[in-house]
């Protein structure tokens, strides 16, 4: 099992300043390095509380790898719904080469619907503007002298540079929250498989199908021994030496994450594109849960209760990767912290 730390912003500048957030989420890339964590994960987001100040997860990345020198850095994910894809290879090898191959790229479709409306960008077509990006991406980073034509970019004789260093090319990760086709085309592709919704635990066996959706995908189409799909789960954490200190610290962050997601995603509980499916439910639920049941999608408690949740997940969805989101519901570096420290408790009293 790799861990690691998991980064969305949800602040606003009468709460926190950007200056001071990322003063505080690199301060922790770096403590993370110190404890040995294998990742720091960062999301691309616009216009909103919700992931608005990081508009640019390489820029942050970049800035990760300057101050560190083992930890790797993963993008989770790059709305590519959102780019051209001669923008995306080049930019990610630039950082690829900036780390010396130290980038993972997780690629997200995107799904608020005020960023489709900010960038003019049709939402009925997310998913295949999105898997073509990404394939072309590949393409650009592996090839020479391609051509491409699609309805969203065309473009001829491209060789992208910088080229990275990591070959074939740095490992991809698919962010996927809900649809059983991401899952499958995830695996159809030979992609990792990034989740970046926290299941609560009476939710792990219908997720779990998901899981095994990709990867009997992955292995259809990429069984060779030497190819094994990895699975990632991102996961809000908040830990004190008990639980109910836990919960009391949690309540306001929970709270601030429940009220900043509830905005963003309003607009979807009259959703009504094909490429969402399910989507409108989901936020429906959300909208009508307490404190309470929201903090089941924390991880929040005690080194004995973190273990527990480590083991149950392993357990039930037979993940390879946990990423800690440690700044959900906008806290501060001392929160943040202390909360690490004590998953290094935690990590020693599981088995994996």
């Amino acid at each position: 099992m790799k861990y690691g730390i998991s980064l969305l912003p949800e602040c606003t500048p009468d709460k926190r300043s950007a200056a001071t957030y990322f003063d505080d989420v690199l301060r922790l890339s770096q403590l993370g390095e110190e404890v040995g964590l294998d990742y720091v994960k960062m999301t691309e987001h616009y216009l909103h509380p919700a992931g608005g100040y990081c508009p640019s997860p390489l820029i942050f990345l970049a800035a990760v790898a300057a101050r560190n020198r083992r930890i790797r850095l993963m993008t989770g994910g790059i709305q590519a719904s959102f780019h051209n894809p001669i923008q995306l290879a080049a930019e990610t090898a630039q950082v690829d080469a900036m780390s010396q191959g130290r980038l993972d790229v997780g690629f997200a479709r995107a799904f608020l619907p005020h960023e489709f409306d900010a960038f003019g960008v049709d939402i009925n077509t997310s998913r295949e503007r999105f898997r073509v990006t990404v394939d072309t991406v590949i393409r650009l980073w592996s090839e020479q002298n391609i051509s491409v034509y699609t309805p969203f970019f065309s473009f001829e004789n491209a060789t992208s540079l910088p080229r990275p260093i990591q070959q074939p090319h740095p490992p991809v990760w698919i962010c996927a929250l809900m649809s059983e086709s991401s899952f499958r085309w995830a695996g159809e592709r030979g992609f990792n498989l990034l989740m970046t919704s926290s299941p609560q635990p009476e939710r792990i066996p219908l997720v779990r199908e998901l899981v095994d959706v990709y990867r009997s995908a992955f292995q259809k189409h990429h069984g060779a021994p030497s190819r094994r799909p990895q699975v990632a789960v991102s996961l809000p954490l908040i830990a004190a030496d008990t639980d109910e200190e836990a919960m009391d610290i949690a309540k306001p962050f929970v709270q601030h994450h429940m009220d900043v997601w509830r905005d963003a995603t309003k607009p979807l509980l009259t959703n009504e594109s094909s490429d969402y499916a399910g989507y409108s439910d989901a936020v429906g639920k959300a909208f009508s849960a307490s404190v309470e049941e929201h903090a089941k999608m924390f991880v929040i408690g005690s080194p004995e209760t973190i273990a527990r949740r480590i083991e149950e997940l392993h357990e039930g969805l037979s993940v390879d990767v946990i990423l800690w989101l440690l700044d959900a519901g906008c806290q501060h570096y001392k929160t943040m912290e202390r909360s690490l420290r004590l998953f290094e408790k935690a990590l020693a009293l599981t088995s994996n």
